[in-house]
């Protein structure tokens, strides 16, 4: 409680309208997809609160079923209109080297089978890496391009893309220097495959 009036005393010191104009609603221009990992977060983008809506999860997953992340991106693009979404993963991942392992987690194991199918997909990559940290690593990049695309494929943010009111980012936030970097994400071949149309809307194969 003390921490908390230390903040908001110097936050208001630094920003005397900022409460006021989020006690009347929200307009973030971003959405963030992160690790629930302690080291990470939002704030390594230095914005003020008001400005991320923010989703974080072990991994920083964005599984198709999974039924809060849906709600989360359909909310933030269609209610919110955020312009930007970013995928960020970060090195050091303990979500990413449980994946790369076969120990049994119980019902983590459920969530991980995600990670598993990047890992799966990826096999000779990955096996060809022999330093184990720079293996780990390169999992949590092709974790984010793996995310990315699945965002991408999400029919709000189709629609929005195709509108051109919105871009996604894959980024990796290396928890050793307080850097983050962008990851290039090549073209999803496979992208067409997941298009699909309202009932009214005429198209071609």
């Amino acid at each position: 409680m003390a921490r908390n009036s230390s903040w908001a005393e110097r936050m208001h010191t630094a920003n005397p309208a900022l409460f006021a104009r989020n006690a009347k609603g929200q307009a973030p221009h971003v959405l963030w997809i992160g690790c629930s990992d302690s080291r990470v977060g939002e704030f390594c983008i230095d914005l003020l609160p008001g400005s991320v809506f923010v989703h974080r999860n072990i991994a920083n997953l964005m599984p198709y079923g999974d039924l809060s992340s849906l709600s989360v991106v359909q909310f933030a693009v269609d209610t919110l209109k955020v312009r930007h979404i970013v995928v960020c993963g970060h090195y050091d991942c303990g979500g990413a080297a449980a994946a790369l392992g076969n120990k049994s987690l119980g019902v983590l194991d459920h969530w991980l089978k995600h990670l598993r199918d990047v890992r799966a997909q990826h096999k000779d990559e990955l096996a060809a890496i022999q330093d184990p940290k720079a293996r780990l690593n390169r999992l949590v990049e092709l974790n984010v391009v793996a995310q990315v695309h699945h965002v991408r494929r999400m029919a709000p943010v189709v629609e929005a893309l195709k509108q051109g009111r919105i871009a996604v980012y894959g980024m990796v936030y290396d928890v050793s220097s307080g850097h983050i970097k962008p990851i290039e994400v090549p073209h999803d071949d496979n992208e067409m495959d997941y298009l699909v149309y309202s009932n009214d809307e005429d198209f071609e194969h």
